[in-house]
């Protein structure tokens, strides 16, 4: 694929990976409480779950995308009014806190597993996944190893990140709790989500 869109998916992929989501939030709470053992299969759950989602979304998304430039077009209006929709959302309503602790599940094993539900299994992701991807392909090249390299992509990055955040879970836990910080990454997840969109709307096709 185009190294100018490779940059560019990678580079919105990591700052809307910075932002807080359920993920994100899970791996903190758990880290927080449960200590430095269970960096690991929380980071392997993430990479997991995302690897999951991923695969459901390109799935059947590959083979729509390659039918016609009708279908490619519209995916990308879809996807970009639905990246505008998050965005406006997001600036609303902002990034919930953390919830307190709840009680230690009882093995590793738990914790892995409930972090990989939440990463997997969430349809939303799974939607964002469909609305995101394609806004950095180009249909003059092959769809399929176009997508395959952004999946692997945002799961690498997605790894490292909940990499980090699990061996800075206490200060990105207070960082999270400051209605200052919610309010930043509110403003800037906003302005992303709609940014992208537009930017969807906007684009030529390439023939």
């Amino acid at each position: 694929m185009a190294l100018e869109n490779w940059l560019a998916f990678a580079a919105a992929s990591a700052v809307l990976l910075v932002i807080p989501g359920p993920t994100i939030l899970t791996v903190i709470s758990y880290s927080v409480t449960h200590g430095r053992r269970v960096k690991w299969p929380l980071v392997l759950a993430v990479a997991l779950g995302d690897s999951t989602a991923l695969f459901l979304s390109l799935v059947g998304l590959g083979a729509l995308l390659a039918t016609s430039a009708f279908l490619f077009t519209l995916i990308k209006w879809m996807g970009g009014l639905y990246l505008i929709y998050l965005g406006f959302k997001l600036l609303r309503s902002g990034v919930s806190a953390p919830a307190p602790d709840e009680p230690a599940p009882a093995s590793t094993w738990k914790l892995f597993f409930n972090t990989y539900a939440v990463t997997a299994l969430n349809p939303k992701g799974i939607i964002f996944f469909v609305a995101f991807l394609p806004q950095f392909l180009r249909p003059d090249r092959d769809i399929g190893a176009q997508l395959w390299t952004l999946a692997v992509t945002f799961v690498v990055l997605a790894t490292l990140n909940a990499s980090l955040y699990a061996a800075f879970a206490a200060s990105a836990r207070r960082l999270l709790s400051s209605a200052v910080a919610r309010d930043r990454f509110n403003l800037v997840g906003g302005c992303l989500l709609s940014g992208a969109g537009v930017w969807a709307l906007l684009a030529k096709r390439n023939v």
